[in-house]
């Protein structure tokens, strides 16, 4: 979820590529292409070798009478059975996978009938998340005068602005964010009820050798140093994005103790970013198991992290739902599952995608922002519809389109 500067490298690779001559390009070059053989019809290569004298008439021969049945070809009605057979088995084999996904899709289908309950709109503990930008130099007094009257009217409380992300080994270089006490003091000024947060984040080494490691102590003992340092600069809180995070890292849950320790003690808030639920019993483990990447978290583990901080916010997107129905379906079932395992004294907050992005896992046609409302709707209604501590995050301020904004005001806030 961090904002990822490798995206214009990677914008300027494709342009590259595209004016890179076409004998040059990968897998055009004429060496590498395999000789292709005669087309089916085709006549025969000159170049070929001639039959070998007598092949005609071996091939057009009677089979020898006389041969042992077991090597006599088998008869074209028979053949023909036999595939038929594989033919039945491999359809029955394919509808058995299948069902499991096409009665879980029609049940998210099904989640996203009916009507929310009235009320069910923003109890102004609405999150944005901000980019990089706004503490690296490049953002003004205008932008945040500007900014002010975007979010006056919504209902949010809280911005995560991006101000890592940490190195490997959990500090925190100042060089990160040179304009933090800028922009904490011109936001209390344009926006004094709305709190600003430290987003830090990184990669996490639970799937490849390189990232950062929770299960060292020293690790951990420099994230909360980190921590320190950007409280000092006026921010009211710290907001933790660590990913992929697997299910039940007992590493996690330590930190988190310590973090809640040290930003209540400084009268501070302590929020995370949260990986999605199982949409079926231990669906991590075998997601896991088959990809490498379990992606989401048990209910159970999300209750743990949950009594653990103020706020929790899933990243509810990315979610590989090819409609918005079914997108929409699913949102509900997270917010049900999210609500039935986060304490009443914790701020739950569900994911708006303001971002457009189309590749594996995410479709902008299916990941829209009236999508995904109404099914926070549907789930609060049907979950804890008159909960308090409850809202949206947006995520993120740089995608989001005039679009991404009406549908919130809308379809949330009015």
């Amino acid at each position: 979820m961090d904002e990822n500067p490798r995206d214009e490298s990677r914008a300027e690779e494709r342009r590259t590529d595209e004016n890179r001559p076409a004998e040059s390009r990968p897998g055009e070059n004429r060496t590498d292409t395999p000789p292709r053989g005669p087309r089916p019809g085709a006549p025969p290569d000159a170049t070929a070798a001639p039959p070998r004298p007598g092949a005609e008439r071996e091939t057009a021969a009677e089979p020898d009478a006389a041969a042992p049945a077991a090597r006599r070809p088998a008869p074209p009605s028979r053949r023909r059975s036999r595939t038929r057979r594989i033919l039945r088995l491999a359809a029955a084999v394919l509808a058995l996978l299948l069902l499991p996904l096409l009665t879980a899709e029609t049940a998210l289908r099904l989640n996203y009938t009916g009507d929310p309950a009235p009320g069910t709109r923003t109890r102004h503990r609405d999150a944005l998340w901000l980019g990089h930008a706004w503490v690296d130099g490049r953002k003004t007094d205008q932008d945040v005068r500007a900014l002010a009257r975007r979010l006056r009217d919504t209902g949010i409380r809280d911005l995560y602005v991006h101000t890592g992300p940490l190195e490997h080994d959990g500090t925190l270089p100042e060089s990160a964010h040179p304009k933090a006490r800028w922009l904490t003091a011109a936001v209390h000024r344009e926006l004094p009820d709305v709190r600003v947060q430290a987003w830090l984040g990184d990669t996490l080494a639970s799937e490849s050798p390189d990232g950062l490691r929770l299960d060292r102590p020293a690790t951990r003992t420099a994230v909360l140093a980190s921590t320190r340092a950007v409280l000092a600069s006026g921010f009211q809180g710290a907001h933790f994005d660590l990913e992929p995070l697997h299910s039940g890292d007992r590493d996690y849950l330590r930190l988190l103790d310590d973090l809640r320790a040290l930003t209540h003690a400084r009268g501070a808030v302590l929020s995370v970013a949260a990986h999605q639920i199982d949409p079926l019993p231990a669906f991590h483990s075998f997601w896991g198991t088959t990809t490498g990447h379990p992606k989401w978290w048990s209910q159970a583990y999300f209750g743990q992290v949950a009594r653990r901080v103020d706020q929790i916010a899933v990243m509810s997107y990315d979610t590989m739902q090819p409609l918005q129905g079914l997108y929409g379906g699913y949102v509900a079932q997270q917010t049900s599952l999210a609500l039935e395992v986060t304490p009443d004294s914790t701020d739950l907050l569900m994911g708006l995608p303001f971002y457009h992005e189309n590749r594996f896992g995410h479709w902008a046609h299916a990941e829209t922002v009236p999508a995904a409302v109404r099914g926070v709707r549907l789930g609060l209604s049907r979950t804890d519809a008159g909960r308090a501590r409850f809202g949206v995050a947006l995520y993120v301020d740089f995608a989001a389109t005039e679009a991404d904004w009406r549908a919130y005001r809308e379809n949330w806030v009015r």
